[in-house]
């Protein structure tokens, strides 16, 4: 972190009294801080107190009062190498989502090129309220990063999610973001996710549960430590984000086996995230097949399997790694099939684990690597998990 630029952004929260610790943890780190303060904000935290922590003029307004400098967002927002508003609150979240840009911290954000980092600070009933959470779902969609609050006593005595989290695991993501983001510069990664859709006639198909996400993360993740990324992606409504994302939309199989295939071999690595079919429908029928009452039986055949073929044809300098999601016998089938399709490592989660698997968004995983070490991690987010998982690519790929 030394020699970065942050900006700091504060708004009206008792958990202002925290970004004074923030500051100082953050100039102990060797980074500049320039301080950008709501109106609201300083009624908890005084800018004297902040420009003397950081050295610097605390902004507020777009215009000095005594004298008519401007102050501009635009330079601010060139000049920084990430933002961080903490505390954020409900309200300047909401402006933040929408553009609307009446304070200086706003415009602020809306000039940054930086990274930006968001961490809440509010009571329980208005975090969890529908419309904090979309609009943290819109601030997320644009690429921002949410640091989540932390669960415990709230300004009105009552315990819930809502406090922000504390100035030094704060400073943690940003070090960690900061430190891991060029790791993967000018590598090529191949990542697939979602599932895949077996066509049975126009209207059924056969297919899974896979909701994208977790394949998605990896995607935005691989992106934002450099590397040019590959997405083959199932049928879902997940979005990219990262301009470094080139998408590849399929609905089968065999369209994404076909796609894998042809983009492996110039790849530095591929993760196999995906909730591939592994059987299709031997007959697909061109009109719909109408009701009877006989039974109804629908032979299968095997689907080629993704990758196993990338294992085959995997050289020496490029890494391959893969997921196992089982209900039962969870090892012994993650390493069988790690063994059998010669990947590197590969990403196991259970069915078992209430918050893991499709559709959450959070996961649980152990990854197992080839030369037998194992490295669990607890439920998370998957975007937090996503990290985890391209830091052990990262190590692969050095």
């Amino acid at each position: 972190m030394k020699g970065k630029k942050i900006i700091l952004g504060i708004t009206g929260s008792i958990a202002a009294y925290k970004a004074a610790y923030l500051v100082r943890a953050f100039i102990k780190k060797g980074a500049e801080v320039q301080v950008v303060i709501t109106p609201a904000g300083k009624e908890f935290i005084t800018p004297v107190t902040l420009s003397a922590l950081t050295g610097k003029p605390v902004i507020s307004e777009f215009f000095t009062a005594n004298d008519g400098t401007w102050h501009s967002h635009v330079d601010l927002g060139l000049w920084a190498d990430a933002m961080v508003i903490a505390p954020a609150t409900a309200s300047t979240i909401g402006k933040m989502a929408n553009g609307i840009a009446d304070n200086m911290l706003i415009t602020t954000y809306l000039s940054a090129k930086a990274p930006v980092f968001i961490a809440p600070a509010m009571d329980l009933d208005m975090f969890a309220h529908p419309t904090t959470q979309h609009n943290l779902d819109l601030l997320r969609s644009y690429g921002n990063h949410i640091i989540e609050p932390g669960v415990g006593e709230l300004a009105s005595h009552l315990e819930g999610k809502g406090r922000m989290e504390e100035p030094d695991k704060i400073v943690e993501v940003l070090e960690r973001f900061l430190a891991s983001r060029c790791d993967l510069a000018g590598k090529k990664i191949v990542v697939t996710a979602g599932p895949t859709y077996e066509k049975i006639d126009p209207v059924r198909f056969i297919g899974n549960y896979s909701s994208g996400k977790m394949g998605f993360a990896l995607a935005e993740e691989c992106a934002e430590r450099g590397a040019d990324v590959v997405l083959i992606a199932g049928p879902v409504s997940q979005k990219t984000v990262h301009r470094s994302i080139r998408r590849i939309d399929v609905e089968s199989a065999r369209e994404m086996y076909d796609v894998a295939l042809s983009e492996y071999p110039t790849a530095d690595a591929a993760i196999m995230c995906a909730a591939v079919a592994d059987y299709a429908p031997e007959h697909y029928s061109d009109m719909k097949i109408k009701r009877s009452s006989d039974d109804m039986i629908l032979r299968l055949r095997p689907n080629p399997d993704i990758a196993a073929a990338l294992g085959k044809m995997k050289r020496d300098n490029q890494v391959l790694a893969g997921f196992a999601l089982e209900t039962d016998h969870e090892e012994e089938h993650a390493l069988s099939k790690m063994k059998r399709k010669n990947l590197d490592f590969i990403v196991l989660n259970s069915l078992k684990d209430e918050g893991a698997g499709f559709r959450c968004d959070t996961n649980k995983v152990t990854i197992l690597k080839s030369d037998g070490e194992q490295i669990p991690f607890d439920m998370k987010p998957k975007k937090e998990v996503a990290a985890d998982i391209v830091s052990v690519l990262g190590k692969y790929l050095k």
